[in-house]
């Protein structure tokens, strides 16, 4: 890992942007509720979807690791799905999955899903914090565990689970111009989420949401 110990002025650098996730995001992981709706969800911009869905999904634990890149402007990893998925197939994600019984904790899963997917190992990684725990419409409860990667980490995609790997600058990520609420026609009803499209990438739903709340938790005073 990069030397971190004495942080850059400049808010844009690896070692900037870890001083301060370190501040402001959580130091333990969200307590996920099986059952229970929280927020930030796909739910914050379709409320009336909330009542449809109460009773319906249940919520299954699971975790994704929101992978920053400690390049001099650092990025953030991410990886597009296979089509031939059965759940979100196509989408751009972060490395994560459900908590499997083996997993000692939500960070666990996190590095365990992240070493399946992009073959990436603990010794490339550094854990800053924690974001609020997100949940999905399609029924799963996730704890974004937010961490700094070494630069030198090069990823060995799983073609089972991952279809191509790539980066994008945190500091687009981390500018809220860039956060668009979009919508779509889904089962007669129209519905809202937050998009940030980046060149041809099309970064949305529960991605787009974390990222939000990333954003908000870096700035919050």
């Amino acid at each position: 890992m990069e030397d971190l110990s004495h942080p850059s002025d400049d808010p844009h650098t690896a070692q900037a942007f870890a001083k301060l996730a370190r501040i402001q995001l959580a130091p333990h992981p969200p307590t996920l509720v099986t059952g229970a709706f929280q927020s930030p969800s796909d739910f914050d911009l379709n409320p009336d979807a909330l009542g449809e869905a109460r009773g319906r999904v249940a919520g299954r634990p699971a975790a994704v690791l929101v992978p920053v890149i400690a390049r001099d402007q650092p990025t953030l990893l991410f990886t597009q799905r296979p089509v031939h998925l059965a759940e979100h197939s196509g989408q751009i994600s972060f490395p994560g999955g459900k908590v499997d019984a083996r997993d000692a904790s939500l960070e666990a899963t996190a590095l365990r899903e992240a070493h399946e997917e992009i073959g990436l190992i603990k010794e490339n990684v550094e854990i800053l914090g924690f974001l609020d725990g997100y949940q999905t419409a399609t029924g799963f409860l996730i704890a974004p565990v937010v961490a700094l990667i070494s630069s030198s980490f090069t990823p060995r995609p799983n073609t089972e689970e991952v279809a191509e790997v790539f980066e994008a600058p945190l500091s687009f990520f981390m500018n809220p111009e860039n956060h668009q609420v979009e919508s779509k026609e889904y089962k007669k009803k129209t519905r809202k989420f937050y998009a940030m499209p980046f060149e041809n990438r099309y970064i949305w739903g529960a991605t787009a949401g974390i990222l939000r709340n990333l954003y908000t938790r870096l700035n919050r005073s």
